[in-house]
């Protein structure tokens, strides 16, 4: 089974997705979480620090493993982060060509690379309100 992280960042009420780069091989232009796969021999939570510092630039300081999906031989660990340290960039724009702030009520509008992806983003805005401070 392929193993993948996401982190969903929040910040004043909204949350960063990115937009796939376009020459991306699968689900080009669609928005989704920052992560990656978990490579040979690392934990699922180094994964997610090493994706995000290359990805974003940043180091979670502040948040809770939240859920693991899977589905089709895909199996996916999503933390919800509440504070970092280091200030969000798109350190890899071959990946995502585009980083946003988007606020709840945004987020229907948009398209990503799983129909399910709505709803996991419409739970996570519940459950970030209980993520500890």
């Amino acid at each position: 089974m392929e193993r993948m992280v996401g982190a969903l960042l929040f910040s004043g009420g909204s949350v960063l997705l990115g937009r796939r780069s376009a020459v991306r091989a699968s689900f080009p232009g669609v928005w989704d979480m920052p992560g990656g796969h978990v490579e040979a021999g690392e934990s699922r939570r180094a994964a997610l620090d090493r994706e995000l510092a290359e990805e974003l630039g940043v180091r979670p300081a502040q948040g809770r493993w939240w859920r693991r999906e899977t589905r089709a031989g895909l199996e996916l660990t999503v933390w919800l982060v509440t504070r970092w340290t280091g200030t969000v960039a798109n350190r890899q724009p071959h990946e995502h060509d585009e980083l946003a702030w988007f606020a709840r009520h945004e987020v229907s509008r948009l398209a990503f690379p799983h129909p399910a992806f709505p709803e996991l983003l419409d739970a996570a805005f519940d459950a970030v309100d209980q993520v500890p401070v």
